[in-house]
């Protein structure tokens, strides 16, 4: 599994600012909805539920909120660049500019955690986090998230 079997270019944006961790919420929903057809209140209230066990912000800028749906049929990302890092409640208690969303079916089981190891492990490594930070065009950002697995591969 790689991200490009995650991750459409249409599930990649670049956001200016956002006044809440809630609002990122709504708009990661509203990307899933555009870019799979994933009902958007189904989904901004899986995150929600999941974020109540704990945050998802694992430190040095990231989060990777992630929720289980019923109404889709594989494990499917978006991702996010905020111009403005927003407070997230991270371990670090740093605020967060690089987000990646998972959404996976309710039965997913193992695949559900080998697509958030994968994401994990991409966004651990600080080279890519600089490219991601570096540019502000989403087909950039799309191909610098999916060529990094290969570009570790090799």
């Amino acid at each position: 599994m790689d991200l490009s079997n995650l991750l459409v270019p249409e599930a990649v944006k670049v956001i200016g600012h956002l006044s809440s961790k809630k609002r990122l919420m709504q708009e990661l929903s509203d990307i899933v909805c555009d870019a799979y057809g994933v009902c958007p209140v189904n989904a901004v209230d899986a995150l929600q539920e999941r974020e109540a066990l704990g945050p998802t912000g694992v430190g040095h800028g990231v989060a990777l909120p992630h929720a289980r749906l019923r109404d889709i049929d594989r494990v499917v990302g978006v991702f996010v660049r905020l111009d403005k890092p927003l407070p997230f409640d991270s371990v670090d208690r740093q605020p967060v500019d690089l987000v990646f969303g998972l959404f996976a079916p309710e039965d997913s089981g193992v695949a559900h955690l080998k697509a958030l190891a994968l994401v994990s492990r991409t966004l651990r490594d600080p080279n890519i986090c600089a490219k991601l930070r570096a540019n502000g065009d989403p087909s950039t950002l799309y191909t610098v998230l999916t060529e990094s697995e290969s570009t570790r591969a090799a």
